[in-house]
């Protein structure tokens, strides 16, 4: 690189800070039908390992770290983020049933299924005939 290049200048006023973390809200998509809702939030480079969620009274919260490791014995010229971690939270309705969230991690995207309570979901009622 020659010195009149951008990011020879950009490299010499940022220094890499060792544990810079940024907090990032994850983009999320909620989808509702008759026996609850679904919440897709994507944490690319999130793995189960280093995910959490959890639900306080009626706060549903979801977090992730993603770090970039580093090879031993290599430090980084540059680097605008060396981890971050994706952080968000939702009030939860009182409709819906907490202690059965169903979650899965795919492709980098979290799915969270969280149904209605029993008895507030649509029920067919059997007619018999006398």
């Amino acid at each position: 690189m020659t010195e009149n290049n951008p990011m020879t200048k950009q490299q010499e006023q940022a220094p890499v800070a060792a544990d810079a973390t940024r907090v990032i809200r994850p983009a999320v998509d909620i989808f509702e039908d008759d026996t609850g809702i679904t919440l897709q939030a994507d944490m690319p480079g999130v793995t189960k390992e280093r995910l959490d969620v959890r639900v306080e009274k009626e706060t549903l919260s979801i977090a992730g770290d993603l770090k970039i490791d580093m090879p031993e014995g290599v430090e980084p010229v540059y680097a605008d983020i060396r981890s971050h971690r994706y952080q968000r939270s939702f009030s939860l309705s009182r409709e819906l049933a907490t202690d059965q969230i169903e979650a899965t991690l795919h492709n980098g995207v979290l799915i969270l299924r969280i149904p209605l309570r029993k008895e507030l979901q649509p029920c067919k009622i059997e007619v018999r005939v006398e």
